[in-house]
């Protein structure tokens, strides 16, 4: 019952998106007596689709990661009170198998991307991340923290050390701080992707490539080179990969039920 209620909904919403007038929230016609489909967008942006029987959550990472500040409204971000309980619901749900993360983000909070990052990594429910126009600073962590990457050929992504805002205290503590920070940093992607520490430090600390800054900013097939991101490829690549891993899964699990 509840998969055709969401099969339902999302095809009202598919039915909505197809009218040339978009959906706006005021008295006549407001956001609570929208398809929850399209609130579910509107409110996180994210939602969850169905095919052949499969049904898997798109979640998207944009603008800058908000952590424990709120940013300025004109900022477009992504805020981790967000998107950590969708992560929980998502691993726990009978329904949802898999998760498809979208990237095009500036970076942001340190803590709260590596918190993210670290939650998707530990899923058991399938997941594979895209990253489309950027996967900057700490989206890279999060790039990488799917069981399967990919990244479009015209996308960026800029590795660079840990920035910090506010009063720095110059003092040995600050930088022994920044330095255990940064390491944490380089463990994840270094166990979460197929590069070297000594490559990923490399990339953090070159001075010759931003005019400002120190750092590297890698496209599309030079991340996947340098084996950051697995794969090169648009949302279809993605999706495709998704559903392999959940019929691999599913093929495995009956293995096992047969064998016990």
């Amino acid at each position: 019952m509840k998969k055709e209620k969401n099969s339902v909904a999302f095809s009202t919403f598919m039915q909505n998106a197809d009218s040339p007038q978009p959906f706006e929230e005021d008295e006549s016609e407001p956001l609570e007596s929208a398809p929850s489909s399209l609130r579910q967008i509107v409110e996180t942006g994210s939602i969850t689709v169905e095919k052949n029987g499969h049904f898997i959550h798109c979640l998207t990472v944009i603008g800058q990661i908000e952590g424990h500040y709120i940013l300025p409204p004109q900022n477009k971000t992504t805020k981790y009170e967000h998107v950590i309980p969708q992560l929980v619901a998502i691993e726990e749900s009978d329904e949802i198998e898999g998760l498809i993360l979208i990237l095009n983000t500036v970076g942001g909070d340190i803590e709260a991307g590596l918190a993210i990052a670290e939650l998707i990594s530990g899923m058991e429910t399938p997941t594979v991340s895209l990253v489309l126009g950027g996967g900057h600073s700490i989206g890279v962590p999060l790039a990488v923290s799917a069981k399967r990457s990919f990244i479009v050929p015209s996308a960026t992504m800029t590795v660079h050390p840990v920035r910090m805002n506010g009063l720095v205290l110059g003092v040995p503590q600050t930088f022994s701080y920044f330095q255990k920070m940064q390491e944490r940093i380089v463990d994840f992607v270094v166990k979460n992707s197929k590069m070297s520490p000594e490559r990923f430090r490399d990339f953090m600390l070159a001075t010759g490539e931003l005019a400002t800054d120190v750092g590297t900013v890698l496209d599309g097939p030079a991340a996947v080179e340098c084996g950051m991101i697995d794969c090169l490829g648009g949302l279809s690549d993605a999706l495709n990969c998704l559903y392999k891993m959940i019929s691999d899964a599913k093929s495995e699990k009956s293995e096992k039920e047969d064998i016990s």
